[in-house]
This record gives C-alpha cells, structure tokens and sequence, in this order.
C-alpha cells in the first residue's frame, strides 16, 4: 500500500490546500492529512481541535484521506503511520527552498523517507492561510478562497 503524509498548520484549510491533498490523494493509496499546530507561526486564528475539524470536514468527500492532529516531528509521525512520502504544496521559489531544506532534514531524520513537492495550481498561486485570515478578519466573501464546506464552521469560530 503506498502511504504518504500531507501536513501543514491549515489555519484555516483553503482551496491550494484542498487542491494539493486532492491530487496527491490521487496518487496514493492512503493519505493522512497531518494538522500540525506551529507554535513559531504568529496571528493564528483557530484552535488545533478547530482546524482539525476544519480540515476533517474540507476533506470528508476523500474517500482515502484520513485527517489527525499531530504535536511532534513530521518525520516521526509520517514512519508512524507507515508513509515513505511527505507531500508538500509549494506555490514559489521561496517556498520550493523552505521545503527543500525539510526534506533534506526529515530524509536524515529517517532515511528512505522522501519527500514530494507538488507546484500550486496556477489559480490558487497566491492563496495563503495568512490571506484568508485577512478575509476572515474583514467579512469578504470568502468562496474564492476556502473549501464551501467549512465556510460556515469559519464564520461560527470566527464569531468566538
């Protein structure tokens, strides 16, 4: 069974995020979407237990996706759960050079684990979670940018 990991901070999930899990979801038997709380990340707006229900929801209609939150390296958690592959979205240069660097890390931490970084869809380029925050924080449509699903769940949490 080829098993790979997808993670992020998913605060909140948005459509790049939901187009990457799609198509690697494509791609392998099982996928484990992996919400990954990043304490170095300022400004965040929901809590772990709120994302992963975000994300649980964003990704019901997956049959072979499995979301879970996880506090620990990525590494360890992706040979936790059987995966050899971390798939990771990288929408620039910038980001291909971060996911660079972590694969190259996560691949020492334990070798044979690769590393799969899939290129933004052209539509969804300049999508961030930071982004949809801003939206959020100003009461913009947000259809554009997050799955239809968790749009009223956001607007519930965003309320608190």
């Amino acid at each position: 069974m080829k098993i790979a990991v997808c993670s992020g901070s998913f605060d909140p999930i948005t459509l790049g995020h939901l187009d990457i899990i799609r198509r690697a979801a494509a791609c392998f038997d099982k996928i484990y979407v992996c919400v990954s709380p990043n304490a170095s990340k300022n400004n965040q707006m929901f809590t772990p237990e709120e994302k992963l229900a975000m994300v649980k929801t964003a990704v019901a209609d997956i049959p072979n996706a499995e979301a879970e939150l996880f506090q620990g390296l990525l590494a360890d958690y992706a040979v936790d759960r059987g995966a050899n592959v971390i798939v990771r979205g990288v929408r620039n240069a910038t980001d291909f050079d971060v996911e660079y660097q972590l694969a190259q890390i996560n691949s020492s931490i334990h070798p044979g684990l690769e590393s799969m970084m899939l290129p933004a869809s052209p539509q969804y380029q300049h999508f961030s979670s930071s982004m949809a925050r801003e939206m959020i924080r100003y009461g913009q449509p947000l259809e554009k940018y997050l799955p239809e699903s968790i749009i009223p769940m956001v607007m519930e949490m965003a309320r608190k």
